[in-house]
């Protein structure tokens, strides 16, 4: 089955464009999710909109969008009149501009999504405008309406297509002198801060997304299979004990010791076997797998 769009339209270099699509690159499809039930009765409850002067309830058709400007007071918009709104983005990525990929603070990047041609005439414009950026080392700003609202996004190549990532407005980043402006200058021993240092050495690894496994989500999941099986539920691991160390030099040592002897205990562990391939290794079975409420 292929993958389905969330936005269509053109991609645009100056004169050059060719039609392409947004698919979202992340998923959440397999989180467990809960229902609200009524607890007396175990039925589901739905939620109604109910008209806070006449406390009637306002049915779906009856339901509009309202400004509000003055007390009381709101202009009503259709959804047809701000679906006729058009804005050259509703349809368009025009690429307005390339900057440093390094310039883009972090802290701006929101939503990212794989772009890619949506039909073969558009496959040979789509490529050089691509490889075009991939060569200059740059990323492409451009502009795109998504949800009704016009937002910036990052060009960036990647792989085969191109990845754009929507970016928050300039007054959505919060000013972080305002939370650390608390954090007052102290002065400490140099070998603190070796401490540290050796024990960031310590834990050096590769980012590898993989290995973090939802606990959470696995222990909910556990507890809904003993739910269903009408096995008591049973909490068996303890809260981790807070540390009674309260000289920071101390604490630094302690924790060198600890990485030291867990290196140690990694060392002399003997291998895993690899376990022999199957035709079903391709699609391992989740580690829990329950029946989903609703």
């Amino acid at each position: 089955m292929a993958e389905r769009t969330v936005w269509k339209g053109h991609i645009k270099l100056s004169l050059v464009s060719c039609a392409v699509g947004l698919y979202p690159s992340t998923s959440s499809g397999g989180k467990i999710r809960f229902n609200t039930l009524n607890r007396k009765t175990g039925n589901r409850v739905k939620r109604q909109f109910i008209d806070s002067e006449t406390e009637e309830v306002v049915e779906s058709d009856d339901q509009v969008k309202g400004y509000l400007v003055g007390k009381g007071s709101y202009i009503q918009v259709e959804d047809e009149e701000l679906n006729a709104l058009k804005v050259e983005s509703t349809h368009t990525i025009d690429i307005e501009s390339f900057v440093p990929r390094e310039e883009v603070d972090e802290r701006f990047l929101d939503t990212a999504y794989y772009i890619a041609p949506t039909d073969k005439v558009s496959n040979e414009a789509f490529c050089v405008i691509r490889d075009a950026i991939r060569d200059k080392g740059m990323a492409g700003i451009a502009r795109i309406v998504l949800a009704r609202r016009e937002r910036m996004i990052l060009l960036e190549p990647l792989d085969e297509g191109l990845v754009g990532t929507t970016l928050h407005a300039a007054d959505e980043v919060r000013d972080e002198d305002k939370v650390f402006d608390e954090i007052s200058e102290v002065k400490y021993p140099k070998e603190m801060k070796d401490l540290a240092a050796h024990i960031i050495e310590s834990k050096a690894a590769h980012f590898d997304p993989k290995q973090f496994d939802d606990r959470y989500e696995e222990a909910v999941a556990d507890l809904l299979k003993s739910k269903q099986t009408g096995k008591s539920v049973k909490n068996d691991e303890q809260q981790p004990k807070t540390s009674n160390v309260v000289n920071l030099m101390d604490a630094l040592k302690r924790s060198v010791s600890a990485e030291k002897a867990g290196s140690a205990d990694k060392k002399t562990a003997p291998p895993k076997k690899a376990a022999p391939k199957s035709k079903s290794a391709k699609n391992p079975a989740p580690k829990s797998k329950v029946r989903k409420a609703g």
